[in-house]
C-alpha cells in the first residue's frame, strides 16, 4: 500500500464515522491521527455529547475485536485482564481472558473507578501486554485504548493517574453540536440505531499497513529541534505543574 492508497482509505473511514456523527470532522481527523501512529487517545467532555458513540462507531469502521469496558467504582482490576480459575478436572487453573484482550478498547468512563483499578491499564497501554500470576501475557496487535471521562468536577469521579495520563497520546474535546448540527441530529432520531447500521470499511491488516507507512514519514533535524525545545519549555515554565516526559516528546 502506498500513501496515495493510505489517504484515500483513511478518508474513506472518516466518511463513514460522519454518517453518524454530525459537525465532528475535527474530533474524528484527530482521533484518526492517534490511531495511526499507535497512540491511545483520551476523550475528555460532559456527559451526552457521543464520546462513547464515536468510539463504538471507529470500532465498527474497522474490522477487528472491540471490548467495551464500563468503569464503576466496584470494578476489580481482574474484571479487566481476566482471572485464573481452578478446574477441578484437570486439576490445573486455567485463564479466562478480560475484555483488554482485544484490537480496540473502550474505557467507558475511566474516572469513575479507583486509581488502583484505573492502574490495571498502564502495563497494557504501554507495552501492549499484562503480567498476571507471574506470566506475562501478550495483547492482540494492534493495541488501542480509547478512554472517555467526564470532567473531574463531576461527583463520582477519581482523577486519572499520571503516569496513565502520560500514556495518552492525545486528549480530545467533544464540545456542543452548533444550533443547525442540533437541529440535524433531532431530525434524524427517527433513524433509531443508525450505529447499528455501520459496515465495516477497513480490515485490521489494512490498518496495521498504514502504521507501518508512519515510520516512513521522515522527520528533518529542524524538526526534532524544534520538537524537543517545546519539550523544554514545558519543563522551565512556572505555570506548568509537571514537564513532558520523553515518552510524550516520542509521541508527539
Amino acid at each position: 500500500m502506498d500513501f496515495k492508497t493510505a489517504s484515500a482509505k483513511i478518508q474513506t473511514l472518516q466518511d463513514n464515522c460522519e454518517q453518524v456523527i454530525k459537525g465532528k470532522s475535527q474530533a474524528i481527523r484527530i482521533l484518526l491521527i492517534g490511531i495511526l501512529a499507535r497512540g491511545h487517545i483520551l476523550i475528555e467532555d460532559v456527559p451526552g455529547v457521543g464520546k462513547t458513540t464515536l468510539a463504538r462507531l471507529l470500532a465498527r469502521s474497522v474490522d477487528c475485536l472491540f471490548q467495551r469496558i464500563q468503569f464503576t467504582s466496584d470494578l476489580l482490576p481482574s474484571d479487566i485482564l481476566g482471572v485464573s480459575i481452578y478446574d477441578e478436572t484437570s486439576k490445573t487453573f486455567d485463564f479466562k481472558p478480560g475484555p483488554v484482550f482485544a484490537n480496540i478498547v473502550l474505557a467507558d468512563e475511566i474516572n469513575r473507578t479507583t486509581p488502583k483499578t484505573q492502574s490495571a491499564l498502564l502495563e497494557a497501554m504501554s507495552q501492549a501486554q499484562v503480567s498476571i500470576d507471574g506470566q506475562t501475557r501478550d495483547l492482540p496487535h494492534p493495541f488501542l485504548v480509547i478512554g472517555t471521562q467526564n470532567p473531574i468536577e463531576y461527583h463520582g469521579t477519581f482523577p486519572l493517574p499520571r503516569a496513565q495520563l502520560d500514556r495518552f497520546l492525545l486528549r480530545v474535546h467533544m464540545g456542543y453540536p452548533s444550533p443547525s448540527e442540533e437541529q440535524q441530529i433531532l431530525r434524524e432520531q427517527v433513524h433509531v440505531g443508525r450505529i447499528d447500521h455501520v459496515q465495516p470499511v477497513m480490515t485490521i491488516a489494512e490498518l496495521e499497513t498504514m502504521q507501518d507507512l508512519v515510520y516512513q514519514v521522515r522527520a528533518n533535524d529542524d524538526i526534532i529541534a524544534y520538537i524537543q525545545a517545546i519539550v523544554q519549555a514545558t519543563r522551565e515554565s512556572s505555570m506548568v505543574e509537571l514537564g513532558v516526559s520523553t515518552r510524550a516528546a516520542l509521541a508527539l
